[in-house]
């Protein structure tokens, strides 16, 4: 039997004390408001000095209330700050470490950045840091209180939107509306997430002032009423909607023709008991906050106090080089690279992070293609054996009437058969196309004929009538690749009415190819021409 070399050293392993590791565990990057961004950076950075306080249990210096560099040795805190102004800009950078109240070993470090460069707003950032030898960390993210502090006293902003500090109450269809507007706000960065009210209920199933109040800077936090979850219901459908007790994250990014899997949805029935909301709440904290470090960049959104104390003591280097004294130099040079050590172990954690994430990441997306594959064999073996017993799953279809719902009914049509991509969804969202009885049609018979040919054989495919005016065509020339779950494939064949008009309103084009892996018609673009650089 073969023994690996971890196995063979677990019994020395077990006996050495377990490494302390340090994670980040979010941050915030946001535009303090106000006409005076001087100001507005001392004000916020009064709010981030009274937190302090009450942290440490102790006063702090003068300087520190005067905006100045400090560093106060406390056992176990250590507030410290940096104060570094250039030609073009000033900033302030505060550092404070803390015990964690309740689990001996583990440790909180809070960072923050507040700088301004004329003519533009006060920039603040936050991070917060625990450092533990716990093997597996669990814990429910809440941002520092000062956050909230300076959201009311001074304003914030994240992309084109202020961050609000109690959770935004939608009743009317009008508000409906206004969500949707919000959603689709391509200046929104951070997630919203909607929480609903079960039928004769007046408050979610979550708490939403306290979901709010953990993830302010983290995530936007709105309670939909039954009139504005009609009016969500009504322009995205339910595919893309929530309602009836259930809670949604919609990312950055969202559109009527985004992808429903990439927007979580959390059933009413998971969120009925205590036990269930509580656990949801902390999912939904977890997931603002790891969404926090994958979206915003260290050194672009957000400035680590490290970086900001190993370029204080690179000017403080320069400023010696030629009047210093030799031991001032040698404490400067040491001091420095004391810094840059700093810096490099928080580069190494941020990398550590990004490695983790990749591999979760891998193999979440591989089990669900796994699924995803296994349910579109099951749906085909289904529907296989339903023609075998002389069914056909197709007798009951109701064509659709409306381009709102084709996405939809393409999806619970053709399902394990046909698969629109997020391009074509966004196609038939509002086309200008006035047929689509014809475009429902020709999918029809992609999603039956010409895929038992693609499997089965049984002739060319190559500029064969479909029905009266409609045919199947090679791309030829116009042919193109796009991506899809991940994987790359050519768009090289067509459907097509006649003539050669362009008018979008009278001219049909499905892009589509066929996948043997899934044995799915795949379709890349519709329901008219596509626009190239020629068009």
């Amino acid at each position: 039997m073969t023994t690996s070399l971890a196995e063979a050293l677990s019994p020395l392993t077990a006996r050495l004390p377990r490494m302390v590791r340090e994670h980040e565990v979010l941050r915030i990057a946001a535009t303090l408001q106000g006409e005076d961004p001087e100001a507005a950076a001392r004000a916020a950075a009064a709010e981030v000095l009274k937190w302090a306080t009450r942290q440490a249990g102790t006063k702090l210096p003068e300087q520190a209330w005067a905006g100045e560099s400090f560093d106060l040795p406390l056992p176990g805190r250590d507030p410290t700050a940096i104060r570094l102004r250039t030609d073009n800009a000033d900033l302030w950078a505060f550092r404070l470490h803390r015990p964690d109240r309740d689990v001996p070993g583990r440790a909180w470090t809070t960072e923050v950045v507040l700088g301004h460069i004329p003519g533009q707003p006060a920039r603040f950032s936050t991070r917060l840091i625990v450092a533990t030898d716990e093997p597996g960390l669990a814990i429910a993210p809440a941002v520092p209180g000062f956050v909230r502090q300076i959201a009311q006293k001074c304003g914030l902003l994240a992309g084109s939107q202020r961050l609000r500090t109690a959770p935004s109450v939608l009743r009317s269809r009008e508000d409906g509306e206004a969500l949707i507007d919000h959603l689709t706000d391509p200046g929104r960065v951070l997630p919203t997430i909607v929480l609903t009210c079960f039928t004769g209920e007046e408050a979610p199933f979550l708490d939403a002032a306290r979901l709010n109040q953990h993830l302010l800077g983290l995530a936007h936090v709105t309670v939909a009423h039954a009139d504005a979850c009609w009016a969500l219901t009504e322009r995205l459908g339910k595919r893309l909607s929530v309602f009836g007790g259930a809670a949604r994250i919609y990312q950055p990014g969202f559109d009527e023709a985004s992808d429903p899997y990439a927007h979580r949805l959390v059933l009413a029935e998971t969120l009925a008991s205590q036990q269930s909301a509580a656990r949801a709440d902390s999912w939904l904290r977890q997931a603002a906050a790891g969404a926090s470090l994958r979206r915003s960049r260290i050194g672009r959104d957000v400035l680590t106090f490290a970086a900001m104390r190993a370029a204080s003591l690179e000017t403080r280097q320069a400023e010696l080089r030629d009047s210093g004294s030799e031991g001032e130099k040698l404490a400067a040079a040491l001091a420095r690279v004391d810094a840059l050590e700093e810096q490099l172990t928080s580069i190494r954690a941020e990398n550590d992070y990004y490695v983790e994430e990749y591999e979760s990441e891998r193999a979440r997306a591989e089990a669900a293609e796994a699924q995803a594959q296994a349910a579109a064999w099951r749906i085909q073996d289904l529907i296989a054996k339903l023609r075998e017993a002389g069914g056909d799953p197709d007798n009951t279809m109701v064509w659709p009437n409306a381009w709102e719902h084709f996405a939809d009914w393409c999806e619970n049509q053709f399902a394990g058969r046909l698969v629109l991509t997020p391009a074509a969804r966004r196609g038939v969202r509002k086309p200008e196309l006035i047929d689509i009885q014809t475009a429902a049609r020709a999918l029809h018979w992609l999603a039956t004929q010409a895929r038992d040919r693609f499997i089965d054989g049984g002739g060319t495919l190559a500029n064969i009538p479909i029905f009266e005016g409609v045919q199947n065509a090679p791309c030829g020339q116009d042919s193109f690749d796009f991506n899809w779950a991940g994987r790359r494939f050519l768009a090289d064949w067509h459907v097509k009415n006649g003539g050669n008009t362009r008018d979008p309103s009278r001219c049909l084009r499905i892009y589509y190819c066929f996948d043997p892996q899934t044995r799915q018609i795949i379709v890349a673009e519709m329901p008219t021409h596509r626009r190239t650089g020629a068009t």
